[in-house]
Order: C-alpha cells, then structure tokens, then sequence
C-alpha cells in the first residue's frame, strides 16, 4: 500500500511518502515557513518515486496538537491533495508520532511526549507500544501548566524506563524537573511524517480514514479555553 503523509503542527515541517516498499521523506526545521515549503517537499519525494498523487492509496497528516496555523497549515494541504486526487485522509496526533518516533529509532517503549504550548503550558500525552509495534494513548492527551505533568503521568508509569521526548523538556527545564524517572531523548524533539506512516497506515487498515472536507484539527486547548469561560464549566 502507498501513502504519503504531510505534518507542519511544529517548528519541524515534514513529508513521507512510502511507495513500492520504500520510504522518500522530507524533514526540515522551518519556523514561519511551512506555508512555502509543505508542496514542494511533497513535489519533491513524489518525483524522487516517480509516482503521482493519484495512484497512492491515501494522505495521512497530523492533526495536531501544535501551532494553531501550522496545523491549518497542514491540514489545508492534506485537504487540498485529498480533493484533487480523490483520495481518503487520516490524522495523526503529534505527539503519539513523537512517541512513534522514539520507538522506530530507539526502540522506547514507553513515552512521555510533550511540547511547549505557549502561555507557560505544555501538550502533553503518555504512550506505549502494543502488539502491533504502534505507540498508543495510556492516558488522554491534555494541555496544561509544566508544573503538573508529573501528577498526570504518575499513575501510569510501569517498571519500564519511561522516556521524555518533545520540545517542553528544553523549553520548561526547572518546571519539568520533578517528573520522575523520566529520561529525556533529546533526538526527538518535533514530529516526522515518517513516523506518522505506520500509526496513519494502521488507522487505514481498521477502515478509520476520512473524506478530505471532514478532516478535523486536533488543538486541545480550545476545550480547555471553553471550559475555563464563566458559566461553562
């Protein structure tokens, strides 16, 4: 089967496709440029297969969380390609494909990812590995204030070393300090399109994609925002 996946959610802009067996990606860090690079990356490793984008099975694109344009950014462009190739669409989140990614090039099993949200807050979720080698959620995905991440990840954590991967860790270092047991894989520190391949592929396979106008951003924290307003809680 062949898909390509797309992701601009953080300061890293990112394209794969696997074709034929084989993975061509594009990884570039980009802030404030995603908007110019996004299209000709995926020109670029179509070209690089000799495959066009009618003849793949799929899009998959991370849906966030993240920057509130870059996933725009992204998820316009996934909708675009779906509309004009016909083709069906899954999102991926962002931080299950960090955790993804330190299983694919480490082989970690149990991760903690979390990136900086702005405003002294933190995305963060907890994932390990299932039967199928796809990181998967161990408790909901949340945005919240650094200071707090150890309470939530707390009664998850099992005998296995839990690994801390994503950009908060370097942007909150005295706020994230207190969580325990974690080590940091400073390797991964954004998301790559490649690692989006095999949780996007799978979500194909259980009949979980999507027509490209029904594609979705994924940002948490408007939920949260809405929540906080009077009267809403």
């Amino acid at each position: 089967m062949n898909y390509l996946a797309i992701d601009a959610s953080t300061e890293a802009c990112s394209v794969a496709l696997t074709f034929q067996g084989k993975i061509y990606s594009r990884y570039e860090l980009c802030p404030q440029s995603h908007s110019l690079l996004l299209l000709p990356m995926v020109d670029d490793v179509l070209q690089e297969a000799g495959v066009k984008l009618n003849q793949l099975d799929g899009l998959i694109f991370g849906r966030g969380p993240g920057s509130f344009t870059g996933v725009r950014i992204g998820i316009g462009v996934a909708q675009g390609l779906g509309y004009s190739a016909k083709l069906k669409l899954v999102g991926v989140s962002t931080l299950q494909t960090m955790a993804q990614l330190a299983y694919l090039n480490h082989g970690q099993t149990q991760v903690i990812s979390a990136i900086d949200a702005r405003m002294n807050e933190v995305y963060c979720g907890m994932f390990a590995v299932d039967e199928n080698q796809i990181m998967q959620e161990v408790i909901p995905e949340t945005v919240i204030a650094p200071e707090l991440v150890n309470g939530v990840t707390e009664q998850a954590r099992s005998s296995v070393d839990l690994i801390g991967v994503g950009s908060a860790w370097s942007a909150y270092p005295e706020q994230l300090s207190d969580v325990e047991q974690v080590i940091i894989n400073q390797d991964v520190e954004f998301p790559n399109a490649v690692a989006m391949l095999p949780i996007g592929i799978k979500e194909f396979e259980n009949g979980n994609a999507i027509a490209a106008q029904d594609a979705q951003p994924v940002y948490l924290r408007d939920t949260v925002t809405w929540k906080k307003l009077p009267g809403r809680e």
